[in-house]
């Protein structure tokens, strides 16, 4: 795998056999190893499994922290972001002098020296289809704490594929859900996957992630908490898992569910006819319909660009921008605010008789805001800023905050 890159930690007493605890590890686990229902059996448990963690940020978080506390014996951390001045308020891995560093080199770093008898390797590379089923050979279990659609599809089939049982959770807002998938059950088989519930994904324009609808910073210390647990549960036999179950949490009124999921006979993976058995593009498979959205052409235009028409003052154009009010309170570069949620409502307010540059964080809301006037009010004037705010603050205002 060309992008992989391992930094791999190897405890200090790694010629111990897997069976024993040191003295130092039974001091340590102390806590558990007094449970009545938990005990030193199933700390050997622990120290002789490997999972892996997909994400390092939010949910990632805690359940990197929980389960090297608890002394799982392999972790495995795959991320490719960058830390934020933004992820600070939830992902407590990490601190302000860490922004613009790696997550998965932070994370690796700050978990070797939390449980040095554990050992962590880091894959910095994006979790693809072309990678994950090799990654995901050398571990037990994974637990996903990303935060989309392509992932969690990915995820849950190579779950399958290897045999291996899933930790799902999700989070937005005040709300958070947490199951278990594919978990092998008492009678041998395995149980509902992410299929089953939902069988086919959401428009995604239809489903605003974190950084466009926000959520509480302590909701996923709460959720990766939660599945950090259903892990441990799941690794040492102690307890009943999520299996067949959905928990569904709401942080402002603690009022919490649990839904039963059934097994789903149309399932492709695993249903009465299997019709897929190996991992799939899931970028399309999750949006279907981005070529026939993508047939009305987005023109775009460069930061290099806007700043000639801004300083040029023949020049007459209308600079929209459609990121949240706080992050125009944050920095703008000088654009009329119309968030995209309430771009329908506002078309009235988008010029006809001349151009419209169009801008958001990074692009994205922005052309999806072009598409929307494009397709359903006929707009031929309107451009894309490429790169948003960041590249704005990159290429043109350095000591501009970014968001």
């Amino acid at each position: 795998i060309n992008s992989l890159l391992n930094f791999e930690f190897h405890p200090s007493k790694g010629n111990m056999p897997t069976e024993l605890l040191s003295k130092q590890e039974l001091e340590r686990y102390s806590r558990h190893l007094i449970l009545p229902q938990f005990g030193k059996q199933a700390q050997v448990k622990l120290k002789n499994s490997r999972v892996l963690v997909l994400g390092c940020g939010g949910l990632g978080a805690p359940v990197i922290s929980y389960l090297a506390a608890a002394g799982v014996g392999k972790l495995g951390l795959v991320d490719f972001d960058v830390i934020e001045a933004s992820n600070l308020q939830r992902q407590t891995l990490f601190t302000h002098q860490d922004v613009g560093k790696k997550k998965v080199e932070v994370a690796f770093e700050k978990v070797t020296v939390q449980n040095p008898f554990i050992e962590v390797v880091a894959y910095d590379t994006m979790f693809t289809k072309d990678n994950a089923l090799a990654i995901a050979k050398d571990y037990d279990m994974i637990v996903d704490g990303t935060d989309n659609f392509q992932t969690r599809y990915l995820a849950n089939d190579t779950a399958v594929l290897s045999g291996i049982p899933l930790v799902y959770a999700s989070i937005f807002q005040f709300d958070g859900q947490v199951s278990v998938f594919n978990a092998l059950e008492k009678n041998g088989e395995r149980g509902p996957n992410y299929r089953d519930l939902f069988p086919s994904p959401p428009p995604p324009d239809k489903v605003p992630n974190c950084a466009e609808g926000g959520v509480l910073g302590v909701l996923p210390a709460v959720i990766g908490s939660i599945q950090a647990q259903e892990a441990i549960k799941l690794l040492t036999g102690v307890g009943e898992n999520l299996s067949g179950k959905l928990f569904l949490y709401n942080g402002l009124t603690l009022v919490n569910q649990i839904l039963k999921i059934s097994k789903n006979k149309a399932n492709p993976l695993t249903g009465e006819v299997v019709t897929q058995t190996t991992l799939v593009d899931y970028e399309s498979f999750c949006n279907p319909y981005k070529e026939e959205k993508m047939s009305t052409e987005v023109k775009s235009i460069d930061v290099a660009e806007l700043k000639a028409w801004k300083d040029n003052p023949e020049k007459d154009f209308q600079l929209i921008d459609v990121r949240e009010p706080f992050e125009f309170d944050i920095c703008d570069i000088e654009g009329q605010l119309i968030p995209l949620g309430t771009i329908a409502e506002k078309v009235s307010e988008v010029a006809k008789d001349k151009d419209v540059v169009i801008h958001c964080r990074s692009g994205k809301r922005s052309a999806d805001a072009i598409q929307y006037l494009q397709q359903q009010h006929g707009f031929t004037n309107l451009y894309n800023l490429e790169g948003g705010i960041l590249a704005w603050a990159d290429e043109i205002d350095d000591e501009m905050e970014k968001y």
